[in-house]
């Protein structure tokens, strides 16, 4: 396949890290080729951000570097390379014309992640970089020799046939495991160990949470907003909060999801192993006291009302029965006859409102994957893997990872853009 080896660089993947890859190093003088094993390029990029891809956000470099949870500093010299400012005026110099919405949020205007995909792919062709559709990479050729390992080209199969093609420069850009029926499936962290290189072990991130100690299809559907969620474990013999978010949640038939329990699930993997519980307060902004005093006023309000029909106005329709269920009082008992006692329990099960984590969901419902290369093998300045002359790895398959909002896709696109 000699038509191949006329190219400097030999990108593996044309999704979100691949396509920058593709226009920042063909915008060098680099002549380039992407291959993609599917059939058309940012599969997973199409369906970012339900559909719309939250392709970065509006925020200045200290609020990005919080928003990583793993390895951030590994990320400075990309970063203060080009942020977020820079993703955005890039783009609209494609000419995608972008809005930002609530959290710093930014979105194409058309809210299409199509629009995202053909900007990139119209500058690629319009740069002359190649891009090669159900080209499946099979391995990443590497030679030994007195200087040092380096890159001398891939195996790749198409049609059924499998050769090889001669290349001194590889970027890997084959993305995690999460998602993977749009190809995500970890193809570069095989490589990694096959060729002795250390790597994290890849967990589901971003991703719902299977709970104990509800019936989560009772509640199923229902979405709780302006709640704080804390996630307990014990730490040196003690219990401690290990996370915490005021925001959105969702339950579900398995238990819970929505933007604070996929935040939080990125948090949690450092306590794999050790019992995990979640306190839902559905009243953060009441103390404990001042929701008594607010009960107290709803009672006195419906003085002859069945204590199940009393509290309406104070929780969603669903969680009625639960939580009377979990206070121990009598849901037919007159609000007048409940004491003390049984009043500020039920008080208690709103500011405490708590679930067992048993296990997180797969990788097929997590938005991005948390391990992969290690950091420690990559140079930060350049993508280039210390060991291996010629090899480069960018995007989820690096074990760099952050929360929603549009910073994992700035993390590939700065990976991209730091390439030399």
């Amino acid at each position: 396949m000699s038509e191949y080896n006329k190219y400097d660089v030999i990108i593996i993947g044309c999704g979100a890290a691949g396509m920058m890859a593709g226009i920042t190093l063909a915008d060098k003088g680099y002549k380039v080729i992407i291959l993609e094993k599917n059939d058309k390029a940012g599969k997973k990029l199409f369906i970012t951000g339900k559909g719309r891809c939250n392709l970065t956000n509006n925020c200045d470099d200290e609020q990005l570097f919080a928003n990583i949870v793993t390895n951030p500093k590994f990320m400075y010299s990309a970063i203060t390379n080009f942020n977020s400012g820079d993703t955005m005026e890039f783009f609209q110099e494609l000419g995608l014309n972008l809005k930002t919405e609530r959290g710093g949020r930014v979105f194409p205007a058309s809210d299409h992640s199509s629009d995202v995909i053909s900007v990139l792919t119209t500058k690629l062709k319009r740069l002359g970089v190649g891009v090669r559709y159900n080209s499946e990479v099979c391995d990443i050729l590497v030679e030994d020799s007195d200087l040092g390992r380096k890159v001398t080209g891939i195996t790749v199969k198409e049609n059924e046939k499998t050769f090889d093609i001669s290349c001194e420069n590889v970027v890997v850009a084959t993305g995690g495991l999460g998602y993977p029926r749009t190809g995500s499936t970890g193809d570069g962290i095989k490589w990694a160990r096959e060729l002795g290189l250390s790597v994290t072990e890849p967990k589901p991130a971003l991703v719902p949470l299977e709970v104990a100690g509800v019936n989560c299809e009772e509640l199923m559907g229902l979405s709780l907003k302006n709640i704080e969620v804390s996630f307990w474990t014990t730490v040196k013999g003690k219990q401690k909060i290990v996370y915490k978010e005021f925001g959105e949640m969702l339950f579900t038939h398995f238990g819970v999801s929505g933007p604070v329990i996929l935040s939080a699930s990125s948090h949690l993997h450092k306590y794999d192993g050790q019992n995990i519980e979640l306190l839902i307060d559905l009243k953060p902004a009441l103390s404990e006291k001042q929701l008594d005093d607010r009960v107290v006023r709803d009672f006195s309000e419906n003085i002859n009302k069945q204590f199940r029909n009393a509290i309406d106005s104070l929780l969603p329709r669903k969680l009625i029965p639960v939580i009377i269920e979990r206070s121990g009082i009598d849901p037919y008992k007159k609000v007048n006859e409940i004491t003390r006692q049984e009043r500020e329990h039920f008080v208690h099960c709103i500011k405490k409102f708590n679930l067992t984590i048993t296990q997180y969901r797969g990788f097929d419902e997590a938005i991005i994957t948390q391990g992969g290369l290690s950091v420690k093998e990559l140079n930060p300045k350049s993508m280039e893997v210390k060991k291996i002359k010629g090899l480069r790895y960018i995007g989820e398959v690096v074990d760099c990872d952050a929360l929603t909002g549009g910073y994992n896709l700035q993390l590939a696109w700065s990976m991209a853009k730091i390439l030399n």
